[in-house]
């Protein structure tokens, strides 16, 4: 039976799907029963995959989507899905990868047609409404597809049923296990190095994206190598991006990428995974000798995200939108009339420090920025500029804001929540510590049955959760147990990874998919392996099994990281650069770093040299004079609790117990 002919997007829990819900299109949320009626109608699926803050998506919703006489074609040649990606990251991967089959580069709005079963067999992303810029009008596309459908069936169901297999092969495959070697991610390093720009950072040409799964390999790499051109590589990349337009400097955070090759225009959307990723490599980089830019950077975007991301509950919103009052970026840019009028005798300071430049491929008003010598000398006078950037940011407010997605995501706020608490251990700031747990706890209590769902929106909830969720809310669980030595935080991890190979695990234990087996509506299970803006699921896993582990000293979950390791490690010599962040999370697992520190309640040495010197390979663990059963060593061991110490232990070995607290900061130091 045919679902009702009208829109059914308005109870639906995504703002993103909320935002179509006017359109004349009769569009369906992703379900078996939108699949259903396209069999009982003998007619192709339009799939239209985005999400709420790109603007490309709004471009043709406007132009398209609300537009009668083409909603009308779609409604009488289609049956019409939208899928918000960030709520169905398993439903998008399948489909890009899809596009990419076709030799199309993919982006969003992914536009995809589909036979009745689910498979692809023709796609795009942004059709104008008719023929221009050198694409087809979509009017133009949905009439060749109806007609291809009506006429060349055969063909297009041959052609599906390959593609589908060559998607199921590439996302869903077993292969023989690979071996964990050392030389394997400084060789990956080295060439990701090669496409460094090495005057503006980034990988050379436009459009520019942080590309975080990039940037923890190269400072991965420095760390067990000492190669100081990979840290090089990660200190002009995040210098150049801090200065440019793609950042923030009123009201702090990063935009998702820049249109150019200098960091200059950004696509304005804020998320909130750029972000945290952002705030864990500056934190790495600022400890290792960094400039006091990234201190800087830090501090204003925890400002961004607690002033403008928290969401009812304590936990994070999803994104910020590019457009207001529809146009992209108009809340963020300025003339300088505009800040000289704000700012009056202090107009002069700020422009000392900050530039506006409108390049001939921005429309708009100028775009604030900073060169890098400004940002590096801003950054020594930085409190004389706070008044004047708050005075900025209090006009900016009383501009249209842009719309925010409230959708709390369980894996984006995993990523936030790690890098809140590591952030507050290194610049002692206990308040982000506890902003982190608060976030931590909103999450924990919208889990049903032991269950955390993958989205939240008010009381609406996604159910299941996806497997980069437990992993990524393990990793937060471990680094808050490292900030606050509560190991409720412990327990948490581990039933995260409980539920993780209950829901998840696959038929021979060597891995895990990312969609629930009990969640029915995927056309296939695909494995996660690969990266996207942030490292795969895969590698979120291997680093949360890896963590766990070391600061459990589990050997069972110690023996099922390698296995699981080993066999992502075989699948990702397969493709290498969509899955790099495989190959770090597998050097994780190769060498984890553990560090044992023996206090003094009332006088502790050693812990803060360690929260000063951050590092993604090591755990951390305290314990005081005369506990033995908290802590052990590598190998089962127990460390004498006597008296104060540090036990630092790489792989399987460890150094003799270190009883200066310079000596201590030395060994964290050191480099190979």
């Amino acid at each position: 039976m045919s679902l009702p002919p009208r829109n059914l997007l308005a109870d639906q829990a995504s703002p993103y799907l909320q935002q179509h819900a006017a359109n004349p299109v009769h569009w369906r949320p992703w379900s078996s029963s939108a699949l259903q009626e396209a069999r009982d109608l003998d007619r192709p699926v339009l799939l239209s995959i985005g999400y709420a803050a790109c603007h490309w998506c709004h471009v043709m919703a406007h132009e398209s989507f609300e537009d009668s006489e083409i909603a009308a074609v779609m409604n009488r040649l289609f049956v019409n899905i939208k899928v918000d990606r960030e709520e169905r990251p398993d439903i998008d991967q399948i489909y890009m990868a899809a596009l990419t089959a076709m030799n199309d580069q993919g982006g969003w709005p992914l536009t995809m047609f589909l036979t009745p079963d689910a498979k692809p067999f023709w796609g795009g992303t942004y059709f104008p409404p008719r023929a221009r810029f050198g694409r087809h009008g979509f009017m133009e596309v949905l009439e060749a597809v109806s007609g291809a459908w009506r006429n060349k069936r055969t063909d297009i169901l041959r052609s599906a049923d390959t593609l589908s297999g060559h998607i199921r092969a590439r996302l869903g495959p077993s292969h023989e296990k690979g071996a964990l070697r050392a030389e394997t991610l400084p060789h990956i390093a080295e060439s990701i190095h090669a496409m460094i720009d090495g005057e503006a950072g980034g990988l050379k040409g436009a459009p520019k994206f942080p590309n975080a799964p990039f940037m923890h390999a190269l400072w991965l790499s420095y760390l067990n190598t000492g190669d100081v051109a990979h840290r090089s590589a990660v200190i002009v990349s995040l210098e150049h991006m801090l200065a440019g337009g793609v950042y923030d400097h009123i009201g702090g955070g990063l935009a998702r990428y820049s249109t150019d090759a200098q960091w200059l225009v950004p696509h304005f959307e804020k998320m909130l995974y750029d972000n945290a990723q952002l705030l864990r490599l500056a934190n790495w980089a600022f400890a290792d000798g960094g400039p006091e830019l990234f201190r800087i950077r830090i501090e204003e975007t925890v400002d961004f995200l607690l002033r403008e991301m928290k969401a009812d509950g304590g936990a994070f919103a999803s994104s910020l939108n590019a457009d207001s009052e529809g146009e992209e970026g108009l809340f963020y840019v300025w003339d300088r009339q505009e800040i000289e009028d704000v700012l009056e005798k202090d107009s002069s300071l700020f422009f000392t420090h900050h530039s506006l430049a409108k390049p001939q491929s921005w429309e708009g008003k100028p775009i604030l920025f900073q060169t890098h010598e400004q940002a590096l000398k801003s950054a020594i006078c930085s409190d004389s500029l706070k008044a004047p950037k708050q005075r900025l940011l209090e006009a900016r407010e009383k501009r249209t804001r842009p719309t925010r997605d409230d959708k709390v995501l369980t894996d984006w706020n995993g990523l936030a929540i790690a890098a809140l608490a590591e952030c507050g251990r290194s610049f002692e700031r206990p308040e982000w510590v506890e902003t982190a747990r608060m976030a931590f706890r909103h999450i924990i209590d919208t889990a049903r049955e032991g269950r955390l769902p993958h989205s939240t929106l008010g009381d609406k909830a996604q159910f299941p959760a996806l497997s980069s969720d437990y992993a990524a809310m393990t990793n937060a669980a471990i680094s808050l147990f490292e900030a606050t030595g509560e190991t409720i935080f412990i327990a948490h991890g581990r039933r995260f990874i409980e539920q993780l190979d209950r829901w998840h695990g696959d038929e021979t234990g060597t891995g895990y998919y990312l969609t629930a087996s009990d969640n029915n509506d995927v056309p296939m299970r695909i494995r996660g392996d690969v990266d996207e803006a942030i490292p795969s699921a895969t590698s979120q896993i291997i680093e949360a099994l890896t963590r766990l582990a070391s600061v459990t000293g589990d050997t069972d979950i110690q023996e099922k990281t390698w296995r699981v390791a080993e066999h992502a490690a075989g699948r990702a010599s397969r493709q290498s650069y969509g899955q790099i962040g495989i190959f770090s999370a597998c050097e994780l697992a190769r060498q984890p770093h553990k560090l044992v520190l023996i206090e003094e309640p009332e006088n502790p040495k050693y812990v803060p040299v360690a929260n000063r010197c951050p590092d993604p390979r090591r755990i951390d663990l305290v314990t005081t004079i005369g506990d033995t059963a908290s802590v052990s060593l590598p190998g089962g061991l127990t460390p004498s609790t006597d008296k104060p110490g540090a036990y630092l232990c790489t792989g399987q070995t460890c150094l003799p117990v270190i009883t200066d607290p310079a000596m201590l900061q030395k060994a964290l130091k050191a480099r190979s």
